[in-house]
């Protein structure tokens, strides 16, 4: 499917740093609860994310992570998420975050 410059400038993709995480014993999958600092305009946002088999969550705070920010909040179990933490799968499926390769402000828009 080809979608418009347009359909794409919709999605709202920011830069964010995470400022907290824990663990999330209650999802169905190994996940980790996130709280993410996208700046003064943004402010910070509370997501979770199946993350575990690569990362602590010493190794998560203070990493830079991108993120769709412009999704409605969704319930999941006792978390509601504010945000859509990006990444790729690796060869086994486990998630691997997409975040700058140098620090760049907060709240920077992908283009």
């Amino acid at each position: 499917m080809t979608i418009t410059y347009d359909d794409f400038a919709r999605v709202d993709i920011r830069v964010g740093r995470i400022t907290r995480a824990e663990p999330f014993p209650e999802a169905r999958k190994p996940a980790y609860r996130l709280w993410v600092d996208f700046g003064p305009g943004i402010g910070e946002k509370r997501s979770s994310a199946q993350i575990t088999k690569h990362y602590t969550i010493d190794q998560l705070i203070g990493r830079q992570v991108l993120a769709v920010v412009n999704f409605p909040p969704r319930q999941i179990g006792p978390v509601l998420s504010e945000v859509l933490v990006l990444g790729l799968p690796d060869a086994e499926g486990a998630v691997v975050l997409v975040g700058p390769e140098q620090e760049v402000p907060l709240g920077g828009k992908l283009f």
